[in-house]
């Protein structure tokens, strides 16, 4: 099967890999790249009546549980209109629960209830085997290597807010 060894399918990057082509390459490599990550669990948001949308707000919210709006909000990227209505939706389907902040009041602290931790589960472990199948694929140098690109594609402060997920809040 061709596909096995697709790597070899991809040319090493020239020497001169800061040329019009060669970037173009790499973009379109990401937009491929995201597309079909995202096609990979798309069956899987669907069939829980849920948007990618939903399903990042979930993903965030695992990582960062006591997450509040607004830092939900820088994180996605959308309006707040868009996340209110994503929140609410997720809310109303008992996914999470909001409450006051401990230390600001007026901040809605977000958290998945069990139902929501089951639901991004399920949804992830897709994401996570597709990821692991490429990182394989790719090798050590090379997942190192596409860390650093998207590093340095974002903003100094969102590499801190990357950098942030997965400790307790």
């Amino acid at each position: 099967m061709p596909d096995e060894n697709f790597l070899s399918q991809v040319p090493a990057a020239s020497a001169l890999f800061l040329r019009e082509d060669e970037v173009r390459r790499g973009i379109e490599y990401l937009f491929f790249g995201h597309g079909a990550l995202w096609r990979t669990v798309d069956t899987r948001i669907a069939e829980n009546e849920l948007g990618r949308a939903h399903y990042r707000a979930l993903y965030f919210i695992a990582r960062a549980p006591g997450i509040t709006i607004s830092d939900l909000l820088a994180l996605l990227g959308i309006t707040k209109q868009s996340l209110g209505r994503v929140v609410k939706e997720l809310e109303a389907r008992d996914f999470l629960t909001t409450r006051p902040g401990n230390r600001d009041r007026r901040q809605k602290e977000l958290r998945l209830t069990a139902g929501g931790r089951a639901v991004e589960a399920a949804i992830f472990q897709q994401l996570r085997d597709a990821m692991s199948r490429a990182y394989t694929h790719a090798g050590q140098q090379a997942v190192t290597g596409f860390w650093q690109v998207s590093e340095a594609l974002m903003t100094p402060r969102e590499r801190a807010r990357v950098a942030k997920l997965g400790g307790e809040a």
